[in-house]
């Protein structure tokens, strides 16, 4: 086995290993090339190998997404900038919102593979090779797509494991982001949502406790990859050309940024398949907290007054209703009045949770025919046939 071989290289031991089938035949293995193209083309092989896996990882990943916001296409969430509530929103809009970062990944992944599948071998040491080889033959036979066009740029370019790099570290930053919405989400204090026993823990100490380890492990792992592509690129940054023994480093923290990246990917779908969703939680919080205030500006704009003074306005009357301890739909006409006297009985229609979602309708909106349509071209986006 190669952990015992006292071969100097992976090279020579397929060289030895060779031999014992073949004989003296498997001396001119090494024909033609250096350890510095077959090392390139190898880690190629490997990484698109790699890309590939990934790749089958983040389908099934938008997958899960499609499904979730078919099935709760009339659960309305609120909508937060600054971690404070700000509009309702559909839950599917708000799955949609991570598939599209998602789709973004697996774009990124794809415009890296394509880097990845170019052949360096017979590029040799740095010069090329003095043997009549078919460069483009020996590529269609190993499944490239292309050859290098520059011996030394062959033999020195890791721009594809770079690229792989930013791809894992934004794909993780993504799913980091999602990791502490759901963490935030199953806490307590939303409720919003209840995570499974298989992706949770429970507390070595206090037994009414579930901890969040998955999503916090995923939340976690994007700092790992993040120092895996900073590195790469602090050692690349000083090399002269081409081949340099620091290149050796490019390979521990790829193989971990594949083995994290399929992981993380693998595990935030486990769970989202399994969570449970608490529609009236979601429901609850969007009705409390003057989420429709934005619509009582829109409402006064559409009478005449300027928005800018209708947001001032309906600044002021919010305060009131905190004082009177009321949400903006129990207040009385009268009181709405005082304000204003462009306020009338459609105040009250106008701020029904379901019509503040509906009034949404432009194209990226959360209304429900909106977030429907949007669905259909999202399954259309990740080849999946529609619901």
């Amino acid at each position: 086995m190669i952990e015992r071989s006292q071969a100097e290289d992976v090279h020579t031991y397929v060289e030895e290993a060779l031999a014992k089938h073949v004989g003296s035949l498997a001396l001119k293995l090494h024909t033609g090339r250096s350890r510095n193209d077959q090392v390139a083309t190898d880690l190629r092989v490997h990484l698109r190998n790699a890309e590939d896996r990934i790749e089958v990882e983040l389908n099934g990943l938008l997958c899960t997404i499609a499904q979730l916001a078919d099935q709760h296409l009339a659960v309305v969430l609120p909508g937060y900038t600054h971690l404070q509530r700000a509009q309702p929103v559909l839950f599917a809009h708000y799955l949609i919102a991570f598939g599209e970062m998602i789709l973004r990944d697996r774009e990124r992944l794809r415009q890296a593979r394509a880097r990845t599948n170019i052949c360096p071998l017979g590029s040799g040491a740095v010069s090329g090779t003095a043997y009549d080889i078919d460069r483009e033959a020996l590529a269609r036979d190993l499944e490239f797509d292309a050859v290098s066009d520059n011996s030394m740029d062959a033999v020195s370019d890791r721009d594809f494991v770079l690229d792989f790099l930013f791809f894992a570290s934004t794909l993780l930053m993504h799913l980091s982001r999602l990791a502490e919405d759901l963490i935030l989400f199953s806490s307590t204090e939303f409720g919003f949502i209840q995570m499974d026993d298989s992706v949770a823990s429970g507390s070595s100490l206090m037994p009414q406790k579930k901890n969040p380890d998955a999503l916090e492990l995923i939340r976690g792992k994007a700092g790992r990859v993040y120092g895996h592509l900073l590195s790469l690129l602090t050692t690349l940054k000083g090399l002269p050309m081409t081949y340099n023994k620091d290149m050796q480093e490019d390979k521990e923290g790829l193989f971990d940024s594949v083995r994290t990246a399929e992981s993380c990917v693998g595990m935030t779908r486990r769970v989202l398949e399994t969570m449970r969703i608490r529609p009236e939680r979601m429901r609850e919080a969007s009705e409390t907290g003057y989420l429709n205030a934005t619509e009582l500006a829109d409402y006064l704009a559409a009478k005449g007054m300027p928005f800018r003074k209708a947001h001032r306005l309906v600044g002021k009357l919010v305060l009131r209703a905190l004082e009177l301890e009321l949400p903006l739909e129990k207040l009385s006409l009268a009181q709405y009045r005082s304000f204003s006297p462009l306020f009338a009985n459609d105040v009250y229609n106008c701020l029904r949770l379901e019509r503040v979602v509906a009034r949404r309708k432009a194209r990226g909106g959360t209304a429900p025919a909106t977030v429907r349509r949007a669905l259909k071209q999202f399954l259309k986006k990740i080849g999946e046939p529609e619901r």
